[in-house]
Order: structure tokens, then sequence, then C-alpha cells
């Protein structure tokens, strides 16, 4: 698909409108996105990364606001989080190129395996439970993200 060129303002406010609707978006599901299987919506959000591949690091520092703010695990939780955002933004814009449906891939794999890396040292709970715990929290964002993709890139390439 024929992208048009984006200018360094629209960049800039098409990152800062992300980054403000992935904050949002998780201040409003805090309640389950924080909990034992941590389903948080706002990862589908990455997926935008495969429409517009500079909002990578945006979709990274949103990750690092949202643990900042919200988060309470300190400075490894909201670097790592930095982390695996931006590691699973970069994949949703690369494996969009072999298919739509791959975008879910990296929004379930990287935040399942990579957040109980430093969380079960944080919280004290087993690396593989936090596994299974984070992984079936999602595999919701993993499915929205698909559907953010093929719904909104048309209308998002005509920008």
């Amino acid at each position: 698909m024929q992208k048009t060129k984006v200018s360094r303002t629209m960049k800039i406010t098409i990152s800062g409108i992300v980054i403000a609707a992935y904050v949002v978006v998780m201040f409003l599901t805090q309640s389950f996105a924080f909990g034992q299987y941590q389903i948080r919506i706002a990862t589908s959000i990455y997926a935008l990364a495969s429409i517009y591949p500079f909002l990578i690091v945006p979709l990274g520092l949103a990750n690092f606001l949202s643990n900042t703010l919200m988060g309470g695990l300190g400075l490894p939780d909201m670097i790592g989080g930095f982390i695996v955002g931006i590691i699973t933004a970069f994949s949703c814009f690369h494996l969009r190129k072999i298919s739509i449906y791959f975008v879910a891939l990296p929004i379930l794999i990287f935040p399942t395996f990579l957040v109980p890396i430093w969380l079960s040292y944080l919280i004290h709970v087993p690396y593989l439970v936090l596994v299974v715990n984070i992984g079936l929290g999602q595999i919701l964002p993993s499915i929205v993200g698909v559907f953010i993709v093929k719904y909104l890139e048309k209308p998002l390439t005509k920008i």
C-alpha cells in the first residue's frame, strides 16, 4: 500500500496523541491492567507501529510513562516496560510485512516472556507463574491489535 509522506510536525502530533491514548487507556483499565492477570488493553496500541513505524519509540515512552504514573514498582519496571514496548512495537512493524495476523504475535509473546524477568524479582512470584498469568492477559490485547491494524490501516495511510 502506498503511504503518503508524513511531515515532522505530523509525526510529533501523532506520537503525542498515541502516547496520550495509551496512558488514558491504561488509566481507565488500571483496575485489571495491574492485577493478577494483567489484561492490558493498551498494549494492543503497539499494533499502530505497523502502520507508522515512527511510533516505535513513542510507544516505549508511553509504557514508561504509564508504569511511572500507575505501576508503583519503581525504576526496573519503568525501564523494563520501555524496552519491552520498543521491542514489541518494532516487531509489530516488521511482522506486518508478512501478514496482518502476525501483528498479534509480538503483543502476545514479548510482554508474556520478558516482563516476568524483573517482575518475579520485584514481587517475589516465580517466573513461570507470571508467564502464565501475563500470557493469559495478553491474549485479548493481541487480538485487538490485529483489529486496530485491519480497520485503521487504510484510513490512517491517507493522512
